[in-house]
């Protein structure tokens, strides 16, 4: 017998967890975090990046077995959940896990819904498969530490581990397949950020080759092929290879008591997650109000660093890069009170008021705030009216926090925000009351049905 790993105690938990294990309280908040994932999924439908994949994939062809969500055709699984991947996370709105600074569900949630569909299985099995996948990446994501995100993205990576996990629960897999998906899972996590550095479209490739990758890796175990025991600790495995700061303990501590997915946060405002509490300390100093370049002498904004590493070289060249960048974002705070998709246009990018604005803006590192990294992700902001007056913001949780959350009614109203235009009114309703009331479906294949 060999000394238990990582993989096979973490493995051996998550095969076992049933779906009687989840509390009421935790089960809705799956079901919620699948509600906001799939706003974000129709959302992405139109974008370039998604459009490219969608012709890749409409070329290939395939078994119709699972929805391809843009186009509400069919696909293979794994075609399905490459889409999918793709599509929930090309708008920004789609959910993160501070602590691990991963956004879990477009990497788990497109791998098995497609796998959920080709099973037939049934809506409680699917939030079963959400719960194991995000406690598997996050758990992973958290022990890697914050020195993995400096090159890694970790919603590509780890995700990648979320996305096996899932996939191999749902397919019952043993706890000998279960750890083979996951050393499969480890060999294939990719995402490197270089991709900023020139306005690639890489981002919405590692969401879904997360969620492909992660469903493959689960297929194939469920066949015999085997995968490395010690994929994440051991000397040429994941930590060691990504990470100058990983903390293997961190992957089981507490395995069993806490589920690390119930401190999950929903975006509010349609721009990288590292944006939102400088956007909301700003808010807060305005109350609101709104203001123009002429009623401003300065704004300084303090940050953690880890925010300032990622966004500082990014500049607002596109509507989406504009997500990325700290001075776009909170002049659209100041000059409209929000920071939502209408705000991120081309239009928006070439106006000489926001640029104005903008150079008003000094972003700074506190080493206050970055020793609350990556626990919190903190943001000060003090504003320095032409009147004389000075307007101060703190924020620690910013709106959609788990300690600041979103209620299911915002959660309702942002689903059809984002869908707006892209659905009928009456096929919004239809999907939130199933989305909400997923545990009642006897059959995953029939969620999308007319």
């Amino acid at each position: 017998m060999h000394e238990p790993t990582l993989s096979d105690r973490l493995g051996t938990f998550l095969a076992r967890l049933s779906y009687n294990d989840l509390s009421e309280p935790q089960i809705r908040k799956l079901k919620i975090y699948f509600l906001d994932w799939l706003g974000s999924a129709i959302a992405g439908k139109d974008q370039p990046p998604v459009q490219i994949i969608l012709g890749v994939i409409r070329d290939l062809g395939g078994t119709p077995e699972s929805t391809i969500i843009p186009t509400q055709s069919h696909g293979n699984c794994l075609m399905a959940a490459l889409a999918n991947g793709a599509s929930s996370h090309v708008v920004e709105m789609d959910d993160l896990h501070r602590e691990s600074i991963l956004h879990p569900a477009a990497a788990i949630i497109p791998a098995v819904l497609a796998l959920a569909e080709r099973e037939k299985a049934s809506g409680a099995d699917l939030l079963l498969a959400i719960a194991v996948g995000y406690e598997a990446a996050i758990r992973v994501a958290v022990a890697a530490g914050p020195s993995h995100y400096r090159f890694w993205h970790t919603t590509g990576t780890c995700g990648t581990f979320g996305a096996a996990a899932g996939a191999a629960r749902l397919l019952g897999l043993n706890e000998e397949q279960t750890i083979s998906a996951y050393g499969s899972a480890g060999t294939q996590a990719s995402g490197l950020w270089e991709f900023l550095t020139n306005n690639a479209m890489s981002k919405q490739l590692h969401t879904g080759k997360a969620a492909l990758n992660g469903l493959l890796s689960a297929l194939l175990a469920q066949r015999g092929f085997t995968g490395a025991r010690r994929i994440l600790e051991g000397e040429k495995g994941f930590f060691k290879a990504t990470s100058s700061d990983f903390d293997a303990a961190k992957c089981l501590a507490h395995l069993g008591k806490e589920f690390y997915f119930e401190r999950n946060s929903l975006k509010y405002h349609a721009s990288c997650g590292h944006t939102h509490s400088a956007i909301d300390a700003v808010l807060q100093a305005t109350g609101g109000a709104v203001f123009g370049p002429e009623d401003i002498v300065k704004v300084t904004v303090s940050v953690y660093q880890g925010a300032l590493d990622l966004l500082g070289p990014i500049q607002p060249t596109t509507p989406y890069f504009a997500k990325f960048n700290l001075p776009f974002c909170i002049a659209s705070a100041l000059m409209f009170g929000h920071a939502n998709l209408a705000d991120f246009t081309t239009e928006r990018i070439g106006d000489p008021e926001i640029a104005r604005m903008m150079q008003k803006i000094e972003i700074q590192s506190d080493p206050e705030l970055t020793a609350m990294y990556p626990r919190q992700w903190p943001a000060r902001a003090e504003i320095v009216k032409r009147s004389g007056e000075r307007l101060a913001g703190c924020m620690t949780h910013p709106k959609g926090d788990p300690e600041n959350p979103l209620s299911e009614s915002e959660v309702v109203a942002k689903f059809k925000s984002l869908t707006g235009g892209l659905i009928s009114d009456a096929r919004s309703d239809t999907l939130c009351e199933r989305a909400l009331s997923l545990e009642r479906l006897a059959d995953v294949s029939t969620f999308f049905a007319r």
